[in-house]
């Protein structure tokens, strides 16, 4: 606080003596200047509450830092008595910028900004280069270098004091605050003062900061449910009514766009248009299942243009084999830079001869419960990742299906979901799950319910999964 001097005794003649009992006239004048003083000193602490209060209020409704940070140099001032502040910022292209400047004596201003520019530029010069984008942080070193700096451009006749704007621990500029008086001095209700006043500036820039990364946060949030929901009209709105065929499908997404794929496609472009007319859907059907590596936005995408080119290739009538030769090829390029691969089981199902004709390309192999025999079989042939080689060939496979017979196609977030021991659910799991509901379960749908609830109470996490997880049930009843 500053020192404030008690005021001159008053003359006789301005106050009339008070007379004791005695008769003697006692000194009274202490008693005034002491009240004096307190009153003084009542008035100092009321404005500089003032001040940080308004400072505070400030802080809470302004919505532009900009604005906020103007009132910073010229409160650090005001509450401590002083001519004057400057508030310098780390900025994350690498410079040391002179952000606000107050002074009392705006002529002066000038000298000051000058002198403040000059000793950011010569502490600059001597760091080495700093990247774009990445936050300055000035070495311990550097930041009493500019302290110094400054200090000697201003001139020794300045009282300077110095202190740090720390947002996270980090620091992100320093407030100085200022005065020529030659007998002010830096007390340490002062330094707490202009302390005070750079942590309300640090909270202010990391508000700003946190309210961009929200708006962010929720742009990125309002795309991903977008592209939530475009990828959900993608996948089946319901299984399709295959003659001799009962069917059941789930996609369960461990994020809102995930990279699992299944589709039911008509096989050839009569078939699709007497869909649309309502008529029969007894031809033959694909049935396909697959899995970009990886979560998220990426794996969304490119489960997206599988879609679209699996689609496309199926109509031109050719085997299974020479469908995912044909969908490899033109998918290398576009996979090949990205680090990125698709696996995929591709079939088609003809209900007039119940044969099943496949082919894999190294996704994980559907199980067949076979009803005559109570055995399960796995569907798989040989097959490399779409997208990792341009050349690689895929082989053809067939199989005769009968009423009573089920299939199972899933991807691999059954199989490896874990529990809290890091245990996996691995495909002997799920064969024995698969082997107990095709005995005791009636029908395709209270098969799936109860082999994602096998899943569920195996790993104890009924709300999230680690990975996407995709089951089709398809079982061959009587016409």
């Amino acid at each position: 606080m500053t020192a404030v001097p008690l005021p001159r005794q008053p003359s006789q003649s301005n106050h009339r003596p008070t007379t004791s009992s005695s008769g003697a006239t006692p000194d009274i004048t202490p008693v005034f200047a002491l009240k004096e003083l307190v009153a003084r000193l009542n008035r100092e602490q009321h404005k500089i509450q003032d001040l940080l209060s308004s400072l505070g209020f400030a802080l809470r409704s302004f919505n532009n830092l900009n604005q906020f940070l103007e009132l910073i140099p010229l409160m650090a001032s005001r509450v401590t008595d002083s001519d004057g502040g400057a508030l310098l910022l780390f900025k994350p292209n690498g410079q040391v910028r002179l952000e606000r400047l107050h002074c009392q004596d705006s002529n002066w201003c000038h000298d000051i900004r000058r002198a403040i520019e000059l000793a950011t530029r010569q502490v600059m010069a001597s760091l080495p280069p700093v990247n774009p984008g990445e936050p300055l942080t000035l070495p311990i070193g550097a930041i009493a270098a500019l302290d110094h700096q400054v200090s000697h451009h201003l001139g020794g006749n300045i009282q300077l004091f110095g202190t740090a704007i720390l947002v996270k621990n980090n620091e992100r500029g320093r407030l100085y605050v200022f005065s020529r008086d030659p007998q002010y001095t830096w007390t340490e209700t002062r330094q707490k003062l202009v302390r005070l006043v750079a942590d309300q500036t640090a909270v202010a820039i990391e508000n700003d900061e946190l309210t961009v990364e929200l708006r962010k946060k929720e742009r990125l949030d309002r795309e991903l449910e977008i592209g939530a929901e475009i990828q959900l009209r993608l996948l089946p709105r319901q299984c399709p009514n295959i003659q001799g065929v009962r069917l059941a499908a789930r996609c369960k997404t461990a994020n809102r766009v995930g990279g699992d794929y299944y589709d039911f496609i008509p096989a050839s472009y009569d078939q699709m248009r007497s869909r649309k007319e309502g008529g029969s859907e007894s031809g033959r059907w694909s049935v396909a299942i697959g899995d970009v590596m990886g979560k998220g936005v990426p794996a969304g995408l490119i489960m997206t243009m599988t879609r679209g080119m699996l689609r496309a290739e199926v109509l031109n009538g050719h085997s299974p084999a020479r469908i995912l030769q044909h969908l490899n090829r033109v998918m290398y390029a576009d996979l090949e830079n990205s680090n990125r691969f698709v696996t995929l089981f591709y079939s088609e199902y003809d209900p007039q001869t119940r044969i099943l004709s496949y082919s894999n390309a190294a996704h994980n192999p559907p199980l067949l419960w076979q009803a005559a025999t109570k055995t399960i079989k796995r569907l798989d042939t040989l097959g490399m990742l779409i997208g990792l080689d341009a050349d690689t060939h895929y082989q053809d496979a067939q199989i005769q299906l009968h009423p009573g017979d089920t299939l199972i196609y899933y991807t691999d977030g059954f199989t490896d979901a874990a529990n809290q021991s890091g245990d996996r659910f691995d495909e002997e799991n799920l064969t024995q799950a698969f082997q107990w509901a095709c005995q005791h379960c009636s029908g395709p749908q209270e098969i799936l319910e109860y082999l994602f609830e096998r899943v569920r109470s195996f790993t104890g996490n009924a709300d999230r999964n680690a990975d996407d997880m995709t089951l089709i049930v398809m079982q061959i009843v009587d016409d």
